[in-house]
């Protein structure tokens, strides 16, 4: 099972980045007030639970930690949504969504994707 962890600084965003280096990196922005990001944050959950650790698993909450969802747009050049998910190997966004099109099936075919590269 891959862990979730809640990026809430500015250095732990940037080792996150750094990870994407040795292997793929999930970045989830969550709004905690939205019913369509909680049901998106029930699939990405799923997913996580399913999935093996060869996938490292990150949070950022939208309205709790704005500064960090404004630079991941920034480093992304990926539109701001929420909910949001972003795929990430050796720094570069290999596969975006948003919305109701946060799925388990999505995550794991953006993943099986990626690893036919």
């Amino acid at each position: 099972m891959a862990e979730l962890k809640e990026l809430q600084s500015k250095e732990a965003l940037e080792q996150a980045w750094e990870r994407s280096m040795e292997k793929p990196v999930l970045f989830f922005k969550h709004s905690t007030t939205c019913p369509i990001s909680a049901g998106a944050f029930k699939e990405y959950n799923t997913y996580l639970e399913s999935a093996g650790t060869d996938v490292d698993a990150f949070m950022v909450k939208v309205i709790e930690t704005r500064e960090l969802s404004n630079q991941i747009a920034e480093e992304t050049d990926v539109k701001h949504e929420s909910p949001q998910i972003f795929l990430i190997q050796d720094k570069e966004v290999l596969w975006h969504t948003s919305h109701s099109d946060i799925t388990t099936d999505s995550i794991n075919n953006a993943l099986q994707k990626a690893e036919s590269i």
